[in-house]
Parts: structure tokens; C-alpha cells; sequence
């Protein structure tokens, strides 16, 4: 599926329809001499023939370079199949430890700026939803491709595993000082009314905060009970994911001295102090 953003910027959508991916990952083909290319999705057969049919249908025989977002496989999958295609292609991202990733990418800093094509493309790192997530800005354009850090549709899970609830606040707080037209997200349509959406995205992690807090003061204990109790309308099968997220907001109060955890038999109980 190829759908025009703008005349410069084409989506292509990864093929990778899911519970976590929604319709699929969104990728982001920036045209011109040295075009770009933002993510990869997962990798699966279905996106090669959809890039190559964007690649024709823009006019385009190169691939100058790839920036990811982050390293989650839905986004970094890709990789590969898009060297396949443009070898020479330099793969950017932001380092983590982790020796492998380190060897297969160019490391990409916060606050680095690539131009290519005319566009002043900056990345920012904003931790939350993964320890090695950037989003890009275009400057001129004003345009924010934001990754994972801000969908479309639905909320970011934050997984306790690599996430932070602290730095994901932190990362959103920080966009509300860029100038932004446009949000180009990882998962979901363009958003174009911007900071009302990334103050949204804050005061729905407030909300829940204050949620789970209630249900501390009431003796609610663990995470999949408060899990039942906040999110009954949503349906069951996203209830892990959700206790992803709950469980990192009681790490951020855990943190910040206002919830204690005790271990019984296994699982962590939480209560305010």
C-alpha cells in the first residue's frame, strides 16, 4: 500500500498487520537525487514488492540512506531485505550495547543533523518506548516523523523491557518545544494538530497514573488485577500489553519514593508508602 504524504514523502506501509502493528509499521520514503528511506518494517516478502513499487513510481534507482527509529523488529526487520536491494546504502540508527547492532549500523547521535535532498533532517533521541529511540525532524517542513513514541491510533506501550515511563514522558515534553506542522507516526495516519496530541498523549499517562494510585489506596495490589479494573474496555487479548505499561508506571512511582514493591511467591505487590 503506497499512499502520498506529500509530493516529496510517500508511505509505505510495512505488510505487517497485527495486535501490536495495527494496519502495519509506516515507512517513509523521502524522494529526490538521494532519496531516504525512514524504517524498514519487519522484513516480510510482501514490503520488497511494495517498496520497489513505490521506488518505480517515484522514478527512483538508489537508496542514499535508511534512518531507524529504533531496534524494535517491526521497524529494524527490514534491514536486510533493503541492503539486498541498495547494498551501498548507509543503515543509521542510534548505538546500543549490544555488539551485533553496533557492527551492522552507522551510529547516529542526538542533535545530528543529515542533508540530503534539501531537507535538514535531525535526530532527537527520545527514550521511552525503546533506550535507543530517535524521532527525525525536518526542519524546514516542520515535519516530525515520530516513530513509535507517538502512534496514530491508540497509545505507545511501554514495555519494561527497554522502556521507561520517567524518559517517555520526558521525550514527549521535549517535542512540545519543536515547532511541528505535522506528525508522521511509526503506526496510524498523519497527525496535524500536533502539540494538542502530544498534551493528550501526557495527560492520558497522568490519568492512568492517578488510576493505578486509586487502586493502591484501595488495596489493590498487584498489576493484572489493577490491569481488569482500569482498562475494561478494551478488549482481554491487549490486557498483556497494557500490563507492560501499568507495571512501568508503578517503576516510575516506585522511583520516585511514593509506591513501594514486596516479592510473595513470585510476584511483585505494590502499595503506597
Amino acid at each position: 500500500m503506497i499512499g502520498s504524504a506529500t509530493k516529496e514523502i510517500v508511505r509505505i506501509l510495512g505488510c505487517n498487520p497485527g495486535l501490536t502493528t495495527g494496519a502495519g509499521t509506516n515507512t517513509y520514503l523521502l524522494a529526490g537525487d538521494a532519496p531516504v528511506l525512514i524504517d524498514t518494517g519487519a522484513g516480510v516478502p510482501a514490503y520488497e514488492t511494495a517498496f520497489r513499487s513505490a521506488l518505480a513510481e517515484c522514478g527512483l534507482n538508489r537508496l542514499e540512506a535508511v534512518l531507524v527509529t529504533h531496534g524494535h523488529q517491526d521497524h529494524v526487520g527490514g534491514v536486510e531485505q533493503i541492503r539486498r536491494i541498495f547494498p551501498e546504502a548507509r543503515v543509521r540508527k542510534m548505538p546500543r550495547p549490544a555488539a551485533e547492532l553496533l557492527r551492522a549500523f552507522v551510529p547516529l547521535q542526538d542533535g545530528e543533523r543529515v542533508q540530503v535532498n534539501g531537507f535538514a533532517i535531525q535526530a532527537i533521541f527520545t527514550p521511552g518506548h525503546a533506550i535507543d529511540h530517535l524521532c527525525y525532524y525536518l526542519e524546514g517542513e516542520r515535519i516530525l516523523f515520530s516513530g513509535d513514541l507517538i502512534l496514530g491510533t491508540g497509545t505507545t506501550v511501554i514495555p519494561v523491557d527497554g522502556g521507561d515511563m520517567m524518559a517517555y514522558l520526558g521525550s514527549l515534553r521535549r517535542l512540545l518545544e519543536l515547532d511541528i506542522r505535522e506528525i508522521y507516526p511509526g503506526h496510524g495516519p498523519v497527525i496535524d494538530r500536533p502539540r494538542e496530541y502530544i498534551l493528550a498523549c501526557i495527560r492520558h499517562r497522568e490519568m492512568r497514573e492517578e488510576q493505578i494510585l486509586a487502586l493502591l489506596r484501595q488495596g489493590v495490589r498487584d498489576v493484572p488485577t489493577m490491569v481488569k479494573r482500569i482498562y475494561t474496555d478494551v478488549p482481554q487479548a491487549v490486557h498483556g500489553l497494557a500490563q507492560q505499561s501499568v507495571l512501568s508506571h508503578l517503576i516510575k512511582l516506585e522511583r520516585e519514593g511514593i509506591v513501594a514493591r514486596e516479592e510473595e511467591a513470585g510476584v511483585s505487590l505494590f502499595k503506597v508508602r
